[in-house]
């Protein structure tokens, strides 16, 4: 038997939109609202309606308040726990699934006692509020640096890890408690905002038992429902939590187009209690992030290319669109990443490089 559902989302940025899209083919009636815009008008949610989220903290209004106090907002206390980083690390260590040494930076701590508990090179962060590489604050021994007065018991702070490489899974729990996952996802990051992305790839398969093992034994800890992104540092043979995101994630953007079940998708099957089963792969894909640059219709001549542009203001380090690029063979992949070479602008040449090396 059929169901008509509704899903409204806290927020209307790209993911909204995606998770719009996504709906559509399924007859689910999604709702991505603005929740940054005023107003006292009453939203017309029914008893029945779900509700979800596209971040993980939003400013109290009259909207937000309806969405994030209603019976079926799915996942309701998860998204401040994980947005505040001190819950989040505590969440890892009483689940003890493997994350960088840390603690809270209160009023008694000093520089020198990070120094001497965590080395040479600690990193703060800001408890809320930062991404992208925002929100960060290096302390050097060899600098002097000191901790910022305003940030203390607003920060934690971490050992810097000399990681090999990022990676990231995107996995989703059902509400009857199953666990499915995407395979693992390799990540380049540039001034802490993802760049580009690769997956699946044969040489992390070996990681992927353990990748799912943490993220199960996070999400069932939660009883968390929907889809969650972890993601890590690969050390060696072994993986290390650095953050979770609950919600569909940037680095899951390559499952548009190399997946018969897309992330945004796979999220709302969850939401609503629709039938769900491991994603299938149809192909390796690479995911380019388009961050502050002009849309470009000449990336539309690329053959194994697809655009998604989210038609925002285009700003420095804004995330505008991504591109999804299907590898059906490597020499059409070298040719693409050549081309966009020399179309895309400086800060691009060293992530279109990196891609190039993984597939040398």
């Amino acid at each position: 038997m059929s169901q008509q559902h509704t899903v409204w989302v806290l927020g209307d940025g790209q993911l909204g939109a995606m998770l719009s899209h996504a709906g559509q083919p399924l007859a689910i009636d999604v709702r991505p609202v603005d929740i940054m815009a005023p107003t006292g008008d009453t939203l017309p949610i029914d008893a029945s309606h779900i509700i979800t989220a596209e971040r993980e903290q939003w400013p109290e209004s009259s909207t937000s308040l309806q969405l994030s106090t209603h019976a079926h907002f799915i996942n309701g206390p998860v998204f401040g726990r994980l947005a505040d980083r001190f819950t989040q690390k505590s969440l890892l260590d009483e689940l003890k699934v493997a994350t960088s040494p840390w603690q809270l930076v209160d009023d008694k701590v000093q520089a020198d006692d990070l120094h001497q508990a965590y080395g040479d090179r600690v990193l703060l962060k800001r408890r809320t509020g930062g991404y992208d590489g925002k929100g960060q604050h290096w302390l050097k021994q060899a600098e002097a640096t000191s901790i910022p007065n305003d940030w203390r018991n607003e920060a934690i702070a971490e050992q810097a890890i000399n990681f090999d490489e990022e990676v990231s899974l995107v996995g989703v729990r059902t509400q009857d408690g199953r666990c499915l996952f995407y395979p693992l996802t390799l990540n380049l990051h540039q001034d802490g905002i993802l760049m580009a992305s690769i997956a699946p790839l044969a040489r992390l398969s070996h990681l992927q038992d353990e990748a799912e093992s943490m993220l199960s034994t996070i999400m069932n800890g939660l009883e968390y429902v929907g889809v969650m992104a972890m993601e890590c540092f690969r050390i060696g043979e072994h993986l290390l939590v650095n953050e979770l995101a609950p919600r569909v994630h940037n680095s899951g953007h390559w499952t548009q187009t190399g997946c018969h079940i897309n992330q945004f998708e796979l999220h709302l099957r969850a939401l609503c209690n629709l039938p769900i089963h491991t994603p299938q792969v149809n192909f390796q894909c690479v995911m380019v992030n388009l961050i502050g640059i002009e849309k470009d219709d000449r990336w539309l001549s690329l053959p194994n290319a697809e655009l998604f542009w989210y038609n925002k203001e285009v700003r420095s380090g804004r995330k505008v669109g991504h591109l999804n690029l299907s590898i059906h063979n490597t020499a059409a992949l070298n040719e693409t990443i050549n081309q966009l070479k020399l179309w895309m602008p400086t800060q691009y040449q060293a992530p279109l490089d990196w891609i190039l090396a993984e597939f040398a």
